[in-house]
């Protein structure tokens, strides 16, 4: 099988290429060369935004195609008008975020979705990966295009910090602010299982939207931030504090406590999605203890001073805004 990964350097990139690579096939990425190109793949090198990016792509032909891009919609046009010809399927990675907000408890592939323009520039960041689902069918056929709406990623690569966040700030130690209760359910996957079902439905010919996430309550705060302890060896003690006390504390949900929201319409709407489609569709998840384990084992990789965080928004809790509210 000859795959084309769109991006592949970072995040859920790497996973990718590793199940790919597990798997005999021929790997080639395509990316702007900001980060070393895994090894064992062919790399070629491009900026989907400027004139003549998409130069490297103008011959070749591939099996299945893998789009990571984030931004501008218009540069998912241009490249699966470039590759239609010259491939058979194509994946885009979306996110749960392209539907209405907020999104209702059990929702599903056919709850409302944001508007989004296949040919637009950067707005953001659900009309851009809106508009690059429309792209991706538009160009490919939407019975050649499959869209993977990702929700909570977790994991090895996860650089946008969140689970990292926990891990580092549980193995520093002493009172950690534990935002209850610890029983509330978390739906997240982990970003190889991800890579593994992605590749597994490209590989049989899926088409359309599917939700990709546990199904609700595959883990707990409480689970969540007892695997972070285990694994670091750390002898931090839990502070569990009500919804009401972390709000009127004015700490905010999902940044700066990643992964958390009060229990209320929102967390329904985010971690009680509907995910059947995807589990009959093959979808696995694996425990959150492991999740935890290796991307402990990750961090530690990492070479010294590596920095990882929201490209969005900062994620985590300062250090005096959680000692205000512990000693409040």
């Amino acid at each position: 099988m000859r795959l084309l990964l769109l991006g592949g350097t970072e995040f859920a990139g790497p996973p990718l290429v590793h199940e790919a690579l597990a798997r005999g096939w021929r790997v080639t990425v395509f990316n702007r060369g900001r980060s070393p190109a895994p090894p064992g793949v062919t790399a070629l090198r491009g900026d989907r935004l400027a004139p003549g990016g998409l130069a490297a792509l103008a011959d070749g032909t591939w099996d299945l195609v893998v789009d990571t891009w984030s931004e501008a919609p218009v540069a998912v046009q241009a490249t699966a008008r470039l590759l239609a010809g010259r491939a058979g399927h194509y994946s885009y990675l979306s996110s749960r975020s392209v539907y209405a907000f907020p999104p209702p408890a059990g929702a599903n592939e056919d709850s409302p979705v944001v508007a989004g323009a296949p040919d637009a520039e950067r707005t953001e960041y659900a009309a851009d990966k809106r508009g690059g689902e429309l792209a991706a069918q538009r160009e490919f056929g939407v019975d050649r295009a499959l869209l993977v709406r990702c929700g909570l990623l977790l994991g090895p690569y996860e650089n946008v910090g969140r689970l990292p966040w926990w891990l580092r700030r549980i193995a520093r130690g002493g009172e950690v602010l534990a935002p209850g209760p610890a029983e509330l359910p978390l739906q997240y996957l982990d970003i190889r299982d991800l890579a593994r079902w992605t590749l597994d439905a490209a590989a049989r010919g899926l088409t359309g939207p599917y939700d990709l996430v546990s199904p609700p309550g595959a883990s707990t705060m409480g689970e969540l931030l007892t695997a972070c302890a285990a694994v670091t060896g750390s002898a931090a003690t839990f502070r569990w504090l009500t919804p009401e006390a972390v709000l009127a504390a004015g700490i905010e949900p999902w940044t700066e406590l990643p992964c958390w929201l009060p229990p209320g319409p929102l967390h329904a709407g985010l971690h009680g999605s509907d995910v059947s489609r995807a589990l009959a569709a093959g979808l696995t998840v694996r425990p959150v203890a492991e999740t935890v384990r290796d991307t402990w084992r990750w961090l530690g990789e990492l070479p010294p001073g590596t920095r990882l965080g929201g490209l969005r928004s900062p994620i985590g809790l300062p250090e005096e805004k959680e000692a205000r509210a512990l000693a409040g």
